[in-house]
């Protein structure tokens, strides 16, 4: 059944079965079954107070957005599925995705979730997350988002505080170079560089001579402060990466990302052992266990973490708290966003004292985002918002603005 959501928006609503009209009083007595009750103690009365079933906020529908930003360099822009979940008492969570849903499947995926999760508390987040809905790692990802903004906007505080406190109050930011001419990228590093973005991400070609010319005239370009990330995307065989790692030793980059085919993790370990360039591993990380499997056996120096591939915060902050104890550095590298997501990493990385690693956003190069107030920067540090859940407010009019079509 389709009808019309108290906000405006297309809604998908499970059929009434019979003539039965189920009680929100037996709804929540339904609810604790699954639910276990909370209790606090009560500073006031000195004993301690139980939340009834009827305080769990209860979700009561969802819907999608697409939208589309372009970015200030040549890039194309970013496109983004935004989440929306609401709760039974009038509040909203919002999370977001680079996951692109085609036409047909839309539909069919958000009436799923509103029957997998209308009736359920928002407080259980583990449940929602190992549903087998949410297979798709990019769309868990978007409404777990979407969950945390709810339960920090019940609490009155900023996720980051939830999450163990902001231990961070800044993070460092990286950006990564769009594909481009030497002579463009050497331009853009250098003006990234003056807005003290001073790691930065190149995505090499996987051609040696070339890659290396490259990466001579992005340094030359930006200065001796520059910190390099590069991305080789499993473009290198074994022979041609330690050939790149022989040329590279002298002035080596911060991570070379990549360098051989992803998911062999003990022959990128063979590399790392034969130079003294800082290897890293990103694309066969897709779970804490890969992190695990990575630095147990030694290959590299590095895990590079993509919340979007990894389809949590929550397993995003075990890949790196894994890295960390097993002796590797653990780098966040989010998915490209218009605001909402840049929002979620920071509250995580805020309160993870294992990612000290400057935060890959691309954030910052967007012409506008979907926010009533813009994150904001200070000297290639992005100040974590301190609003509560994820700290920010969507911006209607930029949303309706910007949304296109699925």
């Amino acid at each position: 059944m389709i009808s019309r959501s108290r906000r405006g928006g297309i809604s998908h609503r499970r059929p009434a079965m019979g003539v039965s009209i189920e009680s929100r009083e037996t709804q929540h007595a339904r609810l604790s079954i699954r639910s276990p009750s909370a209790t606090i103690g009560s500073a006031q009365s000195g004993g301690t107070k139980r939340f009834s079933e009827r305080s769990l906020m209860i979700i009561d529908d969802i819907e999608f957005f697409a939208v589309e930003i372009d970015r200030t360099d040549a890039y194309r822009p970013v496109r983004s599925l935004i989440v929306r979940i609401d709760s039974d008492d009038g509040r909203e969570g919002w999370g977001e995705t680079p996951l692109g849903l085609l036409p047909a499947e839309r539909l069919p995926n958000r009436s799923a979730l509103l029957a997998l999760l209308e009736g359920r508390s928002v407080f259980c987040v583990e449940e929602i997350l190992d549903a087998e809905l949410l297979s798709s790692a990019p769309l868990r990802l978007a409404v777990e988002m979407a969950v945390w903004d709810l339960i920090g906007r019940t609490l009155k505080q900023p996720l980051c505080r939830i999450g163990g406190g902001a231990y961070r109050p800044a993070v460092p930011l990286a950006a990564r170079l769009p594909p481009g001419s030497p002579r463009r990228l050497a331009e853009l590093a250098r003006a990234w560089a003056e807005q003290g973005l001073w790691t930065q991400t190149i995505e090499v070609s996987g051609a040696l001579d070339a890659d290396l010319a490259m990466l001579a005239d992005v340094r030359a370009a930006a200065g001796g402060r520059l910190r390099l990330r590069l991305d080789a995307g499993g473009q290198y065989n074994m022979e041609a990466a330690r050939d790149l790692c022989s040329e590279l030793e002298f002035d080596a980059p911060e991570l070379l990302i990549d360098p051989i085919a992803m998911g062999d993790f003990f022959a990128v370990a063979s590399l790392a052992r034969q130079t003294a360039v800082p290897v890293a591993v990103s694309r066969a990380i897709a779970r804490p266990a890969d992190a695990f499997g990575a630095v147990r056996c030694g290959a590299g120096a590095a895990v590079v973490i993509d919340p979007a591939r990894v389809g949590s915060l929550r397993d995003t902050r075990e890949c790196s708290t894994v890295a960390v104890a097993g002796g590797a550095s653990a780098v966040v590298s989010g998915p490209p966003s218009v605001g909402i997501a840049a929002a979620a990493m920071l509250q995580l990385i805020a309160c993870t004292p294992s990612l000290a690693s400057p935060y890959e956003c691309v954030y910052r190069q967007l012409r506008d985002d979907v926010l009533r107030r813009s994150i904001a920067f200070a000297d290639g540090n992005a100040l974590v918002p301190l609003g509560p859940g994820l700290g920010v407010e969507i911006d209607r009019g930029k949303l309706e603005r910007y949304q296109v079509a699925l």
